[in-house]
This record gives structure tokens, C-alpha cells and sequence, in this order.
């Protein structure tokens, strides 16, 4: 058997189907995810402020700003008077060796997105600060980190998973919400614009040229807007059975709608009815019905393959021990509601009762 799983953006379908992904594949099963809004703008480059916090490059501080740690709080090993030169040098030669210091610096960073200045002397100056006293690694200037950097950091990451889950990923690479004018969380998790048309035609191809015998697609829980879009493509593939004229495959019974992880956990989601705006209305005599995935024995391998997504965990779950709460504690709960010991995934088929 084929399983296809509709991921709007590289890491969704790991998120929230990890577990599912990883018991078809001890099954023998071919699975394959597709990704969908995983490119870049088609006319512009650089990140706005939002757009990398939204992607999930929001921070460049990684070295914690505290008194223990910061490198100016240290003491000498030897007491010196207040008015000693720095190690007792001649002031000239801590000036050469200080020229010295930076142009190996910036030789040696010029290739990386943040750099880190050079300050032997450990005494901060407005023309050297020390790289403990600001958040992004001791530049005083803004790093240009390109939009195509950053989209292509999550479609790597995109790959690992895939190699490490053994399955199939085709990375349409349609541009993310944020690169199609939605700008702000209330835009970004709102309505679709009018204008912005859901990938359908695309979809539809390439999952009709699979042949899956099960299509899983997200339910748009927490309704980001490029969530909401393929899970648009799955109600119109839903409406296609009606059709009398050239008729189109029937996807009753064969089309899930999976929970949006972590997104189900943080809205206490239990039920479609929940959803902000209520399911749009499915096609007469169909329902959605539970059905549950008991992952227990995944768990370890649904985190394991999280983790390959470096550029979002500590971005959604602050620390990779939140990450492992937080999918213990929401899977736990969906179990105990599926009548299930353990833990579980839960998936809203839709077929004819």
C-alpha cells in the first residue's frame, strides 16, 4: 500500500503523523510526504524581521547574556592596580596583536551568518563590544541572511527526516505564506485572502500519479493560512465523487484529516467542531469519524526524527526536554480519549457511515 501525507511546510507531517510514518514503515509500507510551501518568494530575497521570525530565524542569540557568563565578570588570575595596562603589555604591541586578532576573526567567520569580533583585551568599547553583552554573537551590525538561506535550511532538514524515516518526499516548493503579503500572526493565522487560490491542480497531480490507497492532510488546527489551504485541496478531492460527467476518483474512505501538532496541543483541541471557523461542509452522506494510532512504541523515533528539524524545535518548544513534555502529555491525552493504553495519534476519516 501507498500513504501520502500532505505536510504545508517542511517538518508538519514529522510533527504530527511521525508516529503514524514510522509504524507503516515497520509494516512495509510505501509512504510518501509531500511538502508543500517549502520555497522561497519569487521576486524578492531578503528576510523582513517578521518573515524570519516566522520562519523560525528569529533569534541569533545563542550564548546566554548573564552575569556568570559573561566573559567581563571573570576576574585576573593576578591582582593588578586599576590604572595597570592590561597583562602589563606595552601599549603598542596590544595594538598590533589586536589587528591581528580581528582580521583572523573576520577571515575566519566570513563565511557564517553571525560573526564574533575579536577583543583580547576583555575591555568592551563602542568599537569592539564584547560578544556576550548583545544577541547576535558580538556583530554590531545585522546580518543579511537571504530568504533562499532560510528555505533552504528547512528543505535540508526536510531531506535528513525523510532519509532517516525511509520514505518518499517531494518538495513542491510553493512560496510560504509569508512570501505570499501575509504579514502578522493575525493575517498569518486568519482567513485566506481572496486572492490567494489553494494549490489544487498541483496537488491533485501528483497525488493522483502516486496512487495511494490512503491520503492524509492536515485539519488546520490553529488555522495557519497555508494549513488551511491544502486542507481546502482535500475537501474539493472529497467532491470530486459527486461528480456525473467524467467522474473522479472516489476518496471516501481513503482521505484522512490529520491533528495539527503542536498546534492541537496548545488550542486543547479535541473535536473538528472546535476548529475556528467549524469544518466546511463535506459532501452529502459523508462523515468524519475517529480513528486513533497507537504509537508507543514510536515515541522515541517520532522525537528522534523531530530533532532533525534544528531550525525549528527550540523555535516552537523553547528546549528539546519541552519538545519531549509536550508530545508525551498531548499524545498521552489523545490516547486516554481513544480508549487507548499508552500514547496515540488521532485522524479524521472521511467515509460514509
Amino acid at each position: 500500500m501507498t500513504h501520502v501525507f500532505i505536510s504545508p511546510h517542511p517538518d508538519d507531517a514529522a510533527l504530527s503523523c511521525g508516529g503514524l510514518i514510522g509504524s507503516l514503515r515497520e509494516l512495509g509500507q510505501n509512504v510518501t510526504i509531500i511538502s508543500v510551501y517549502s520555497g522561497g518568494p519569487r521576486d524578492e530575497d531578503d528576510l523582513t524581521d517578521y518573515q524570519r521570525a516566522a520562519l523560525g530565524f528569529g533569534s541569533k542569540a545563542v550564548w546566554p547574556n548573564t552575569q556568570a557568563f559573561r566573559r567581563d565578570n571573570i576576574p585576573s588570575d593576578v591582582d593588578m592596580p586599576a590604572h595597570a595596562t592590561p597583562w602589563a603589555a606595552d601599549p603598542a604591541r596590544i595594538t598590533v596583536t589586536q589587528e591581528r586578532a580581528a582580521t583572523q576573526a573576520r577571515q575566519f567567520w566570513q563565511r557564517a551568518a553571525w560573526t564574533r569580533s575579536a577583543n583580547i583585551t576583555n575591555v568592551e568599547t563602542p568599537e569592539r563590544p564584547l560578544a556576550d553583552s548583545i544577541g547576535n554573537q558580538g556583530s554590531d551590525e545585522v546580518v543579511d541572511f537571504r530568504a533562499t538561506d532560510a528555505m533552504a535550511i528547512r528543505r535540508i532538514e526536510d531531506e535528513r527526516y525523510a532519509y532517516f524515516a525511509e520514505v518518499s518526499l517531494l518538495s513542491l516548493e510553493l512560496p510560504d505564506a509569508v512570501f505570499r503579503g501575509y504579514v502578522g500572526d493575525e493575517e498569518l493565522l486568519g482567513g485566506v485572502r481572496a486572492d490567494d487560490a489553494a494549490p489544487y491542480d498541483i496537488l491533485r497531480r501528483e497525488i493522483l500519479r502516486l496512487e495511494p490507497q490512503a491520503v492524509y492532510f492536515p485539519l488546520a488546527v490553529g488555522n495557519h493560512v497555508d494549513h488551511q489551504q491544502c486542507r481546502e485541496v482535500g475537501l474539493a478531492l472529497l467532491e470530486e465523487g459527486r461528480r456525473w460527467v467524467m467522474p473522479g476518483p472516489d476518496f471516501s474512505g481513503r482521505l484522512c484529516f490529520y491533528e495539527d501538532f503542536p498546534y492541537a496541543w496548545w488550542h486543547d483541541f479535541h473535536r473538528p467542531a472546535e476548529l475556528p471557523d467549524g469544518l466546511p461542509d463535506l459532501p452529502p452522506g459523508l462523515g468524519l469519524t475517529a480513528e486513533y494510532a497507537e504509537i508507543g512504541d514510536q515515541m522515541e523515533h517520532k522525537a528522534a526524527g523531530l530533532r532533525l528539524y534544528g531550525s525549528q524545535v527550540t523555535h516552537m518548544f523553547d528546549s528539546d526536554q519541552a519538545m519531549l513534555d509536550g508530545l508525551a502529555r498531548y499524545h498521552a491525552r489523545v490516547a486516554l480519549e481513544g480508549g487507548i493504553s499508552g500514547y496515540a495519534e488521532r485522524y479524521w476519516a472521511a467515509a460514509r457511515p
